[in-house]
């Protein structure tokens, strides 16, 4: 049962033959997949991702956003998807949240009304990236400030 859930997972984050392969044998990209893969095998009905395509290549990365975006709607599991790039925010989400600095509060909130699927280069993105750049910039001012 275990392995049919683990082929099943595999093969929703398109890594259908690398059942069996070992970790050195996998990319980047293979390996955050994978993370993906064991985090919806708990069977939850929210996924929380911490910065998870930091480390990777723009291409990468890019394609990881459509993964992730495909496999949200096939899934419909909720997703908590921190990141320091604002760009990628508004392409992967319906709703941004900017944090201010200690203490940690919501500063602003954004819904994003930009239709999926998204590139990251769309203008729209761009532009609601801007304004939240702007928002952001004026909490580091602020916090720098006290």
């Amino acid at each position: 049962e275990r392995r049919d859930k683990a082929e099943e997972l595999l093969e929703l984050v398109r890594l259908k033959g690398a059942y069996g392969k070992r970790v050195h044998e996998l990319s980047g990209g293979m390996r955050q997949r994978v993370a993906l893969a064991r985090a919806l095998a708990q069977d939850s009905k929210l996924l929380l991702m911490d910065e998870p395509f930091a480390a990777l290549d723009a291409i990468t990365r890019d394609v990881l956003h459509d993964e992730l975006t495909r496999i949200w709607r096939e899934t419909s599991v909720s997703v908590l998807f921190v990141t320091h790039n604002v760009r990628e925010a508004v392409r992967l989400a319906e709703r941004v949240v900017l944090l201010s600095s200690r203490p940690g509060r919501i500063a602003h909130e954004w819904t994003v009304d930009i239709p999926q699927p998204r590139r990251i280069e769309d203008s729209a993105v761009a532009e609601l990236s801007v304004e939240i750049t702007e928002q952001l910039r004026g909490e580091i001012r602020r916090h720098g400030q006290h």
